[in-house]
């Protein structure tokens, strides 16, 4: 029997959460569109999903082989390894085009990285590297 054969209903269509991002996506190709804004609903997606954001995990957390085997994902393989962990990558128009941060939350998850104690040890981090930024002179954190 094939490894690679998935019960596609009991995955987790990450596209139906992500309408709004891939329609912003859509539109880039015709208009500028702020990165920021599709940064923001990346996370939005993310929280949405996983109750947490590729902010809230530091890159330091990831093994060397975390590192490595992410930088040599292609979609296809991302898309067998998002299967195997029980999510879908894919949406009507093909590989959703944020499918490598994708991933990169399904890797955090299956490595037991989201956490609480985590999210605020990686949120001191970023908001210590904006203190240290010159002409910095105070950051606005939302809790």
């Amino acid at each position: 029997m094939s490894t690679i054969a998935f019960d596609q209903f009991a995955l987790t269509r990450i596209a139906d959460f992500a309408r709004t991002l891939s329609r912003l996506h859509q539109a880039s190709r015709r208009r500028a569109v702020d990165d920021d804004q599709i940064d923001r609903e990346f996370n939005v997606v993310c929280s949405s999903i996983w109750g947490y954001t590729v902010d809230d995990i530091s890159d330091a957390l990831f093994s060397n082989e975390d590192h490595a085997f992410l930088d040599s994902l292609d979609e296809a393989h991302a898309r067998i390894f998002a299967a195997e962990q029980g999510y879908d990558l894919v949406d009507d128009q093909g590989m959703l085009t944020d499918w490598w941060g994708f991933c990169w939350m399904i890797l955090a998850e299956k490595r037991g990285l989201l956490t609480p104690e985590n999210r605020t040890a990686a949120r001191a981090e970023i908001e210590e590297r904006y203190r240290a930024a010159p002409n910095v002179i105070g950051v606005i954190v939302g809790r």
